[in-house]
């Protein structure tokens, strides 16, 4: 591309870095980059469902003898689902980051509505 008289200086500014597997910088984007700008918008969205996912199980969920708050997925999809239709995805990232517990990989409608999910 640098012998290449159609491109232009400004493509080849941000012209990826060969890094390594141990590099931090290994599989990031570009400091300053609008790639870099979406992830962390995108990161900062999700972030704002799962705090919402959060707040629909403490509202509608029971309070067990344990103290935490628990509502089965079937109750939980019903009422979430007329606010997003990426319950199931939602809920993987805030097991993920440790906000709620519920048993199994997946969960399925109709087929796992009875699984319970806690609010930790």
């Amino acid at each position: 591309q640098r012998k290449n008289p159609f491109s232009s200086e400004d493509r080849l500014a941000f012209k990826p870095v060969h890094t390594h597997r141990g590099d931090p910088t290994y599989g990031r984007p570009p400091e300053g980059s609008q790639t870099e700008r979406r992830g962390k918008d995108a990161q900062s969205h999700v972030g704002r469902e799962v705090e919402e996912l959060c707040l629909i199980i403490k509202s509608t969920g029971e309070v067990g003898e344990d103290g935490h708050v628990s509502v089965t997925f079937g109750q939980l999809f019903e009422t979430y689902v007329t606010i997003s239709n990426k319950v199931v995805g939602i809920l993987l990232r805030a097991r993920k980051q440790g906000l709620v517990h519920f048993e199994g990989e997946m969960l399925w409608q109709g087929k796992d509505d009875g699984v319970v999910i806690t609010l930790l």
